[in-house]
């Protein structure tokens, strides 16, 4: 799932990854995770919609990464590749809209970062299947990297109990 994002963002400061694993078919597997919504994860709903402007309850993952400030920059049936720029820190949520995945690899405003999230489903070897989540933060100078540190700081510790609560739930879902 790394090799996902190695096209967007081989080297990030930051890097998240989740994984949960269910017995369900990866098409029924990917169907749950893509229901979910935002109302429906209480950490990570509420964090969403405080952060991102616009964000209402009733929307799901799937149509989140694929709206303002998110960025489609690939995908296939079973897998969403989705990015945004800025200053992630500030309490300003003022994103750029870009045009695009090239203007996504051609960001490089001083001061920001670029940040990628890759999502996707895989059969196992055992019958069962894998969600995956993938997140990789990149700053652009110095400035971004010592922000992005700090904020880090802070976030990082959570982000294991954040992060994997859709995955959680997707599962769940995929196998009832």
């Amino acid at each position: 799932m790394s090799e996902e994002l190695d096209h967007w963002l081989p080297d990030p400061v930051i890097r998240s990854r989740h994984r949960r694993a269910a017995r369900a078919t990866p098409a029924d597997l990917w169907a749950a995770a893509t229901s979910i919504r935002l109302e429906e994860t209480r950490r990570l709903g509420r964090l969403v919609g405080w952060r991102i402007p616009g964000v209402q309850g009733s929307m799901t993952y799937h149509e989140l990464f694929r709206a303002y400030p998110f960025n489609v920059l690939d995908e296939s049936e079973q897998r969403l590749v989705s990015g945004l720029c800025g200053r992630i820190w500030t309490l300003a949520r003022d994103y750029p809209t870009l045009d695009g995945p090239d203007a996504f690899r051609a960001w490089d405003e001083p001061g920001t970062v670029r940040v990628a999230f890759a999502h996707g489903v895989r059969a196992l070897e055992d019958g069962r299947s894998e969600l995956w989540s993938e997140a990789r933060v990149q700053p652009i100078d110095t400035s971004a990297r010592l922000r992005l540190k700090a904020v880090w700081a802070v976030v990082g510790p959570f982000e294991r109990l954040v992060g994997a609560e859709p995955l959680d739930l997707a599962a769940r879902r995929a196998e009832s």
